[in-house]
């Protein structure tokens, strides 16, 4: 199965990642995000302080922004982790709407 991850900075752009395969397990993959998220000393997005697998996905965009992605093997393993842990072949990160839809 192909699997895409895409990232929306604003309006105009936008980056649109091919996955290799194979994808991690998705228990490996939450795991490489919250590394991901404490080493990036990314802050919950909910005021309750509780923090969704989506809302690790969109404050890693977030916090690395476009020059984060410049960096090819982080990129391909944010998009591999990212697709493993929310169990989706297409995930998209809207990080100036603060969404993520799968």
């Amino acid at each position: 199965m192909r699997h895409e991850l895409s990232v929306l900075f604003d309006a105009r752009k936008r980056l649109d990642i091919a996955v290799e395969a194979p994808l991690p397990d998705p228990f490996e993959a939450r795991r490489w995000l919250d590394q991901e998220f404490v080493r990036l000393d990314c802050s919950p997005l909910r005021a309750s302080g509780k923090v969704l697998t989506a809302d690790k996905v969109l404050a890693l965009a977030s916090e690395v922004g476009e020059s984060g992605f410049e960096d090819e093997h982080w990129r391909q393993a944010f998009a591999q982790n990212a697709c493993a842990a929310l169990a989706r072949p297409l995930v998209v990160v809207d990080v100036g709407a603060m969404t993520v839809t799968c």
